[in-house]
């Protein structure tokens, strides 16, 4: 089809990208930005397979088609409180994507070029028709993007493996390095730049071979460096890596609209990855760098001769109906359990006895970004009774209670007292400055960051032990 409709299409797309992207910032506006970036990438698809060039339309619509039963498969499986999970999947697919492109867009420079000593150049078609045309400084240029793609997505690749890993519990969530650290990757950065030189020169495979092999390296030692407290800001650096590496493969291939979806995508990772650091009090160069400067000398504490007050749902029950404000601070125990809706409904309850409630977030509650912000909206809560966590810190010290839904490091104040601790300069909701602490928690295991939290054995503390939905569950029928 005409080259115009293509290029127009491909306007429209990046278009209603952009809306999406606007339109996630807000939770009221988030459904009808999904559905623009859902017709985007719809309209961005049917417009290359019938864009100049195309072709095996029948292959590709097979293809994809299983692509989509395949993803509408697992989505319809994964638990929201997979969704990090999932997110670093498709992140790992994209980088892994990116490699195999690349290197198919060398083994069509190598087929361009036996045609050209052929003579049968001005018989080939598509993405090799298009190499033909290139002059050799053209050439140079599409090795180094192709390179870069490459090398961008093996990262992104292995990292996002890792990343998966950690946050199903499958590899362990503390900061891991190997003997030599950071000069480790410093070592396999420097070869693939002489390898890129390689390249340039030669036109070899190896090269391409070795830097990819490096580039995986990177990927599994980077976020392996990088300790579980860390993972959210993980999840949206590897999205734009992921962004990034589209972009570069987006230049490869001659795709204006990868090349604008794959900087949208890394750009806006990167803006979010740096508001995170900035959020946890991190440095952004020392997370994408794996944690350098990171003390791997600080250990767990114990509870060594420490006792706990535990109470029921009656107890709890009674303290929040006789108290005047109940902020409560979800965490990932909630999502494990599924309790938003009842925890909404006991809300709703609290509010009918005159208690004023408010809700918590935390910028990194949950295992990514938005996490606790989701499930809420979810379960119908008020906008107007969510606040950050700058907006409502304040005000636990003249709340009657802080009612915790497994919300563990986030509410450590080991953050502000142990400089050796993983989460140390994290800023955190000050639960412990509440008049009760009622904290709802299965049992007494540390965090994803691995460490205990002084809050359980503090006087003001009454430990509800139990799965977070049965518990509220009881407690809203004794407020009932």
């Amino acid at each position: 089809m005409d080259l115009g409709f293509t290029t127009a299409a491909y306007v429209v797309a990046a278009i209603l990208f952009i809306l999406s992207l606007g339109g996630l910032s807000g939770q009221e506006s988030a459904k009808r930005a999904v559905w623009y970036g859902i017709v985007g990438m719809a309209l961005a698809v049917f417009a290359t397979l019938i864009g100049p060039g195309s072709g095996l339309w029948f292959f590709s619509i097979i293809l994809i088609a299983g692509g989509g039963v395949i993803g509408y498969m697992l989505a319809s499986r994964v638990e929201m409180t997979q969704m990090p999970e999932l997110v670093a999947g498709m992140h790992a697919l994209v980088g892994l994507a990116a490699v195999f492109v690349g290197f198919i867009a060398d083994f069509e420079m190598g087929n361009v070029a036996i045609a050209k000593e052929a003579g049968t150049a001005n018989e080939l078609t598509g993405f090799a028709a298009l190499i033909a045309k290139k002059s050799a400084i053209e050439l140079s240029i599409l090795r180094v993007e192709l390179f870069l793609g490459v090398f961008i997505g093996a990262i992104t690749f292995t990292g996002s493996v890792i990343a998966y890993g950690k946050l199903s519990g499958k590899v362990t969530s503390a900061a891991t390095k190997l003997p030599g650290g950071h000069a480790l990757n410093a070592g396999a950065a420097i070869i693939s730049a002489l390898c890129l030189i390689w390249y340039l020169q030669s036109g070899s495979l190896l090269p391409v071979v070795i830097m990819t092999l490096m580039a995986f390296f990177i990927g599994f030692h980077l976020i392996m460096g990088i300790g579980g407290a860390d993972m959210p800001v993980v999840v949206s650096m590897l999205n734009s890596y992921s962004g990034w590496a589209a972009a570069a493969i987006g230049f490869s291939l001659g795709n204006d609209l990868l090349i604008v979806v794959g900087a949208l995508v890394g750009s806006s990772g990167a803006i979010l990855s740096y508001i995170m650091c900035k959020a946890m009090n991190r440095s952004f160069v020392s997370v994408i760098l794996g944690g350098f400067g990171e003390d791997s000398t600080s250990t767990a504490v114990t509870q060594t001769d420490k006792t706990v007050k535990s109470g029921g749902s009656t107890d709890g029950s009674f303290i929040m109906k006789n108290s005047e404000h109940v902020i409560i601070v979800p965490g990932y125990g909630m999502a494990v359990s599924q309790a938003q809706h009842i925890v909404k409904e006991m809300a709703d309850l609290l509010k009918k006895n005159g208690v004023k409630v408010s809700f918590a977030i935390h910028p990194v509650a949950g295992s990514m970004p938005g996490h606790m912000n989701v499930l809420l909206a979810e379960a119908n809560v008020s906008y107007d009774e969510v606040f950050e966590l700058e907006e409502i810190n304040s005000d636990f010290s003249t709340c009657d209670v802080a009612f915790v839904i497994g919300a563990n490091d986030i509410t450590n104040p080991a953050a502000k007292t142990d400089p050796s601790s993983p989460i140390a300069g994290m800023p955190i909701l000050d639960v412990e400055n509440a008049k009760t602490v009622l904290f709802v928690k299965r049992s007494l295991s540390p965090g994803y960051a691995g460490i205990d939290n002084k809050v359980f054995y503090n006087e003001n503390t009454l430990m509800l032990f139990g799965d977070a939905k049965k518990i509220v569950e009881e407690i809203v029928k004794e407020l009932d």
